[in-house]
């Protein structure tokens, strides 16, 4: 009986093998586990044996069946592999080696004797990197481990190891002059990891589009869209929602997308205060918790590359395989790039793409018209995550020339609250709403972000606040300053809370400190926004944040936060909040001051209270009325300590005037002031009746929402 196989050393071939009369019938496969002296093994010729050949598919494996025969010959060493219940040597070929063939002896159940523990060469762990290159993995295993690199596990023979000394043996020196080395041992990335990633992201779906969105704005990406369109697969033929997040940021070449795709990456020691990613793994959890598959296409000036991190390819595998395919561009023309891989390797990648994936050489080619000739990443996520028999997002692209109102959006299905402590109101938009979301997600916003084709109106938390109040203070020695105001939107949906931002993205929302915690009616429609960035990233490179940057981890920075916050939002709530009228069928609600975008530079103007914001038209710059300015021109800011008043809320002068006893300092900046009056003991009586839940008899203009 003969039987062909394919014999490998850590998982990389070295030569396919005719195998003459075999005990039993092998696997397709036999994996070398370890190389030890012969001296050292006992009664081998004692042992049964049978003939393998060589059966090589070209010049490659010939030399490498060469290489091999040679090494085990000159040091006189055997090869060690096992299946099932036998154990087989193939020993090293007689001394004059006219025949390729070689002889294997095998026994069942226990091995033999070894005489002393073999070294680290003998043992068949790899050095990392030594003779790496692009299409070398970075960190190589036992060899019962594949590599977790960004080629496919089984790649084409024209780009399996070239050389056996140096790919398949790890870089083997004899035995004699090498000294001896600890063994190493080294991690494998099974598939079902990948879904284990998106668990970062199980409580919140949300989460894991943030994800995408921080590496846009990493990118310094001035536009990005998120949209799901309906997409038909090759496959199936079944028409299935595919989510996809585009931006026009400066791209990725062929190292930094295999960065991405990694699994951690060290970080660098330089800190940029604007950057989000810390933990080199947001891509990969926030994808993964999404969909099952994704597609990246991303494009510098010089380079283009098509990663895919995929669950479906890699079912039934024993280790990961990430496609990737780069080109680099060659005049007008993006080419293969053949330093990051062979032509071979690249339609090989290629391939696995185009059969995994709804996506072919025209699809590709259409979406990378999109870049316009310039720079980007698109992200393509597919087989989308389920809730019950209905994909989890649920997605409408709104009306044109619609209102604000029926503006294209994208929803979490099952449209559950967060679970917050302190919190009784059962619909936050924030939630559920993509675009209630990305409203607010960044402290600054200056990238466009478009939800289903439709502009998000992007708002500075801080800004849209009326009664604000911005309160500096020091924690455990580092300077922290929170911006505290009222807002008519959250008091009607029975909201409060603070909102914390890190790096200038929102990490926790809505969090009750203080009386919020324990009374509906007390701090209701109360907003507070800080930036704790200072605070939660440690002087030694650490950060206090979890990895998924949906909460701060249990420190003793945030405990302080938590307490001076309570502090800080009782002592808002006690000496700035009023008795004015709040009855949703009257009220004319609006900001301190209304606030607008250039279209241009990004930064936020401030407009007069006179102006009213709704006649300016949907791209405005800074050079348009009623500003009139340049985009040169800093942002404007509002002072610490003062409490701004609008002048347009309804009740104002009606509740306020003729009452000489308490005043009030109010204004948005150093030019401008007003003064009011307030009865002082009125105030403090209708402070007392809220924090009780009570309604002032004397002002019966007073929300009627508020219970006992």
């Amino acid at each position: 009986m003969s039987m062909a196989i394919t014999l490998k050393k850590d998982w990389k071939p070295i030569c396919d093998i005719k195998c003459n009369n075999p005990p039993t019938e092998l696997s397709q496969e036999l994996n070398i586990d370890s190389i030890v002296s012969k001296r050292k093994l006992t009664d081998l010729s004692a042992l049964p044996q049978f003939s393998v050949v060589p059966a090589p598919h070209s010049s490659r494996d010939r030399n490498e069946w060469g290489k091999f025969l040679i090494f085990l010959r000159k040091h006189d060493m055997v090869a060690i592999t096992s299946f099932e219940q036998y154990k087989f040597y193939i020993l090293p070929p007689k001394a004059s080696i006219s025949s390729d063939s070689v002889n294997v002896a095998y026994q069942i159940g226990s091995t033999c004797t070894v005489d002393a523990r073999p070294k680290d060469c003998e043992s068949g762990s790899h050095i990392v990197e030594e003779h790496g290159g692009h299409n070398t993995a970075t960190a190589r295993g036992p060899s019962n481990c594949g590599d977790v690199s960004s080629h496919p596990k089984f790649p084409p023979r024209e780009d399996r190891a070239y050389r056996f000394t140096s790919e398949t043996c790890g870089g083997i020196q004899s035995h004699v002059t090498r000294e001896r080395l600890p063994e190493k041992n080294f991690i494998r990335a099974d598939p079902s990891y990948l879904k284990t990633l998106g668990q970062a992201h199980s409580g919140w779906l949300f989460g894991g589009i943030a994800e995408l969105v921080d590496n846009s704005r990493d990118a310094k990406a001035t536009k990005i869209n998120i949209c799901v369109e309906v997409i038909k697969m090759k496959k199936s033929g079944k028409d299935v929602p595919m989510l996809s997040v585009i931006d026009d940021g400066h791209g990725m070449n062929h190292d930094e997308v295999v960065k991405m795709v990694s699994f951690g990456h060290k970080q660098s020691d330089y800190d940029d205060k604007d950057q989000i990613g810390r933990f080199g793994v947001g891509f990969k959890t926030g994808a993964m918790r999404l969909g099952r598959d994704v597609l990246v296409l991303t494009q510098t000036a010089n380079s283009r590359s098509i990663a895919f991190l995929s669950q479906s390819l890699n079912e039934g595998k024993d280790n990961i395989e990430i496609p990737i395919v780069s080109y680099c561009r060659q005049g007008q023309q993006m080419e293969v790039d053949t330093k990051a891989q062979s032509e071979t390797l690249a339609k090989y990648n290629l391939k696995a793409i185009k059969e995994f994936s709804p996506f072919n050489k025209y699809l590709i080619g259409e979406k990378a018209a999109l870049f316009c000739g310039g720079t980007g990443t698109q992200i393509y996520i597919w087989n989308l995550d389920e809730w019950g028999s209905e994909c989890c997002l649920e997605w409408h692209d709104g009306l044109e020339g619609g209102s604000s109102f029926h503006q294209g959006d994208i929803f979490i299905r099952s449209k559950r609250s967060r679970s917050r402590l302190g919190q009784l109101n059962q619909k936050v938009p924030l939630d559920y709403s993509l675009r209630a979301y990305l409203e607010v997600i960044f402290l600054v916003p200056r990238m466009k972000i478009c939800v289903q084709g439709k502009l998000v109106k992007s708002r500075p938390l801080a800004n849209f606040l009326t009664n604000t109040v911005i309160v500096t203070g020091d924690i455990l020695g580092r300077a922290v300053e929170l911006t505290l105001g009222f807002s008519q939107i959250e008091w009607e949906q029975a909201s409060c809370g603070v909102f914390l931002y890190w790096h200038g993205r929102l990490i926790e929302a809505y969090k009750r400190v203080g009386g919020m915690i324990h009374s509906a009616d007390v701090g209701r429609g109360v907003i507070g926004v800080m930036d704790v960035t200072n605070l939660m990233d440690d002087q030694n490179g650490r950060v206090w944040v979890h990895n998924n940057k949906q909460g701060f981890q249990d420190c003793e920075a945030y405990a302080c936060l938590e307490q001076w916050l309570g502090k800080k939002v009782d002592d808002y709530w006690d000496n700035n909040f009023d008795s004015l009228d709040l009855d949703t069928d009257n009220c004319v609600y609006k900001p301190d001051r209304d606030w607008v975008q250039c279209d241009k530079c990004r930064k936020w103007r401030m407009l007069p209270h006179a102006f009213e914001s709704r006649e300016l038209p949907d791209k405005w710059f800074c050079y348009m009325e009623p500003c009139k300015g340049q985009c040169a021109d800093p942002e404007q800011k509002q002072k610490p300590g003062v409490v701004t008043i609008s002048t347009k809320r309804s009740g104002y002068d009606h509740t306020l005037k003729d009452s000489p006893s308490l005043k009030i300092e109010t204004g948005t900046d150093a030019s401008r002031t007003d003064n009011k009056l307030v009865n002082s003991e009125e105030v403090k009586s209708v402070l007392k009746r809220l924090k009780r839940g009570l309604p002032n008899p004397k002002s019966p203009s007073l929300p009627k929402q508020i219970k006992r």
